[in-house]
This record gives structure tokens, C-alpha cells and sequence, in this order.
């Protein structure tokens, strides 16, 4: 028998479904909210939901040798691509096209969640967020949230913790 994480996600076609799915598939409690503004940005969401910027973790996809990266970092952070392409001995991370972006995860740019994607991918989670109890993160619109713990992210989503800047 497959692992549901070697699975293609075949849910329904909304991606918020697909991630309420995916946590619910890892056991984990369904928090997605729906806010009544679209929050596309980290400050948007940050200022929708009451908290920091710091404490979003930002979906962001790369494209490191022609397949996707993510890494949830803190809305304050500015990734170091080259960091990163150091850290995983690769030349070069460029960030992804909006096309890539939408082809890989099932999601739009602004709403990209950690999880509830067609197929697992690599992903990165930015060691600063652990200074946060609580963080934030896309459901797959750019309309939607969840919430969760670092270590709960870290869980769901089998990353890798790294500095990001």
C-alpha cells in the first residue's frame, strides 16, 4: 500500500479543500479560517489576522534544478537564495513563475499553503519561526489561513529547518 504522501492529491479541484483534506489525512485539526479580504501578502494577512509579519509562514516556491522548492519562511524574512543553493549544494534557486508555481502546487501565487499539493514537494522551514507560538499560513486562496505551531509545520510538511537569511 502508498503512503498518502506519495500520493498524487486527487481531491477536489479547490485548493482549499485539498489542504483542509491534507490536514485532515495527517491527523491534524482543521484551523483553516476564511477571512472576509483577500491577505495575497504576509503584511495583508499579518494585519487581517492581528498578528506580526513574523509570525506568517510565507509559502514560497523555487525552482532549484527544474524542480520545485518551498520554503516557509517568517513574512520578515528575505530568503538568501544563494544561502540556500549553498547549503543544498546546488548553482542556483531562482523563484518560480507564477505558471510553475500554479502547475506544481494547484495553488496561485499569494495563496500557496505548505501542504495539499499534487505531489509532495522538497520544502525548507525558516528556523526563525520557531520564536512564534502560533503562525499562520496560506490554505490555498488568498483568502484563506491556517493555523499551527512550528513544530506541528515542521511535522506536516517533513522539512528541512534551515537559516533562510
Amino acid at each position: 500500500m502508498t503512503s498518502p504522501s506519495e500520493k498524487p492529491c486527487t481531491g477536489p479541484a479547490d485548493p482549499v479543500q485539498n489542504v483542509r483534506g491534507a490536514l485532515r489525512a495527517l491527523g491534524v485539526e482543521d484551523t483553516v479560517i476564511t477571512l472576509e479580504q483577500e491577505v495575497p501578502t504576509a503584511e495583508a494577512a499579518a494585519q487581517a489576522l492581528g498578528c506580526t509579519r513574523e509570525a506568517i509562514a510565507n509559502s514560497l516556491i523555487f525552482e532549484l534544478d527544474d524542480e520545485p522548492l518551498l520554503i516557509l519562511a517568517s513574512g520578515a524574512a528575505r530568503v538568501d537564495t544563494k544561502l540556500i543553493a549553498e547549503l543544498l549544494g546546488s548553482a542556483k534557486i531562482r523563484r518560480a513563475s507564477p505558471e510553475f508555481v500554479l502547475e506544481k502546487t494547484g495553488q496561485r501565487v499569494g495563496g500557496v499553503a505548505p501542504l495539499g499539493h499534487p505531489q509532495p514537494i522538497r520544502t525548507i522551514l525558516d528556523k526563525s519561526l520557531a520564536a512564534h507560538p502560533v503562525l499562520w499560513a496560506g490554505a490555498g486562496d488568498h483568502l484563506s489561513m491556517f493555523s499551527t505551531s512550528y513544530q506541528q509545520l515542521l511535522q506536516i510538511t517533513g522539512a528541512i529547518e534551515l537559516q533562510v537569511r
